[in-house]
């Protein structure tokens, strides 16, 4: 199978929190790009590169950024044979094309006809996430349906529903719904899904037909990755497995606490992923 790592955007909250803090510690972080800051020992996109790579589980890993960072992404992928980066060819965040478009354009630039594993470039998991028991249970509801596709869940608090997207399941953890950012009241369900799918390969079309749906909609409905999930459930089997919790980097806050786990808890940093 292949993996695609979505780097293209521009990390606006981040770069305006780096900005606007008055310590000062955090200055040389300014201008780079979320992938690329190192959490604890490495990049945070390292941490997934080196696991992939380690574990098989994925022959080739494209990397989807834009134009503004393409030339950084370059330079950090050349001690990394197996990874293609893709120069989306934007260079403002105003002129973004969405995860979806970054997608679409992965397997069309790079013919993939393959399962496709997608990675949020922002994201790191807990020390419980292992790829290779993700994969087993890929392959386990592949053996259900062969057109199955496969994400992941963690239990979120409840004042988080409003923050992410929630999946309603059902005993066989089969995905029912996806509410997108969903009040408090809306849902009894705190399954809160991440940016970590593993598509089919018979799923991969379908990005053309929702984009063909979608071409006069805001870019807000094709930007997250989720937009395409949510519309894949009615479509094709999805089916979850679960985890404990991760970390998404998204302000300066969120990149502090990430990096200080990375530093200080970490315990078994040389399988973290695997």
């Amino acid at each position: 199978m292949k993996a695609v790592i979505l780097a293209a955007g521009y990390g606006t909250r981040l770069q305006r929190d780096i900005e606007n803090d008055t310590t000062g510690n955090f200055k040389h972080l300014g201008g780079i790009a979320k992938p690329l800051l190192h959490v604890g020992p490495c990049a945070l996109i390292s941490h997934w590169v080196q696991a992939l790579t380690k574990t098989r589980c994925v022959d080739t890993v494209y990397v989807v950024t834009n134009d503004l960072y393409h030339e950084a992404f370059q330079q950090w992928a050349r001690e990394f044979p197996n990874v293609t980066i893709i120069n989306d060819g934007t260079r403002r965040n105003e002129d973004r094309h969405g995860a979806v478009a970054c997608l679409q354009l992965t397997v069309k630039l790079c013919a993939v006809d393959d399962h496709l594993l997608v990675i949020g470039g922002d994201t790191l998991f807990k020390e419980d996430f292992s790829l290779r028991k993700f994969t087993e249970r890929f392959f386990e509801v592949q053996n259900k349906d062969k057109e199955s596709n496969l994400v992941l869940s963690y239990q979120c608090k409840d004042e988080e529903t409003s923050k992410y997207g929630i999946l309603e399941l059902d005993e066989d953890l089969k995905v029912q719904c996806m509410m997108e950012k969903p009040l408090l009241s809306e849902t009894s369900s705190r399954n809160a899904c991440p940016c970590f799918y593993l598509f089919s390969r018979s799923s991969l079309p379908l990005l053309d037909i929702f984009l063909s749906e979608k071409k006069n909609a805001p870019i807000e409905d094709q930007d997250a990755p989720g937009t395409f999930l949510s519309w894949l459930i009615l479509r094709r089997p999805v089916y979850v497995h679960r985890i404990s919790g991760r970390f998404d980097v998204g302000n300066l806050p969120s990149y502090i606490e990430c990096d200080k786990y990375f530093k200080n808890q970490l315990q078994n940093p040389s399988v973290y992923l695997m």
